[in-house]
């Protein structure tokens, strides 16, 4: 009785430790670098969903921002069903920064303003698994 108890037990719980670790990574997410051609460094590891928890971000606008053709920011739009690379060239475009350097003032500009997150490469730029998370 107690075999027959444990070789069922066994086979539930490594489902529902699957299950889990599965549901976990789920909101696990990363920014593309696809759009460079030569990367230097692999894309930053984000869990979109669980930063605006702690960073109480409410808005999509706040980090999906909209600009007019006068280069003025557009309140309470968001660009969110849009890729970054869709506006932001590699190079720079008249006011328009290039697709790097409009990543790092958006993410690292804002922790930089609020004092919190974080500011070194390496802690964004996660070299190992961060694709296939």
């Amino acid at each position: 009785m107690m075999k027959k108890l444990l070789g069922m037990s066994i086979p539930t719980l490594i489902c529902l430790v699957l299950i889990l670790s599965a549901s976990s990574q789920e909101d696990m997410r990363y920014v593309s670098n696809e759009p460079f051609d030569n990367p230097r460094r692999p894309p930053s590891v984000f869990r979109h969903d669980e930063h605006n928890e702690l960073a109480e971000i409410e808005t999509c606008s706040f980090c999906h921002h909209v600009y007019d053709d006068k280069g003025q920011l557009v309140e309470d739009e968001s660009s969110e069903d849009q890729l970054c690379s869709a506006c932001h060239e590699s190079e720079r475009s008249g006011n328009k920064p290039g697709l790097m350097k409009a990543f790092h003032i958006n993410c690292k500009g804002c922790h930089k303003a609020q004092k919190k997150g974080p500011l070194m490469c390496g802690q964004c730029h996660v070299k190992t698994g961060a694709k296939d998370e």
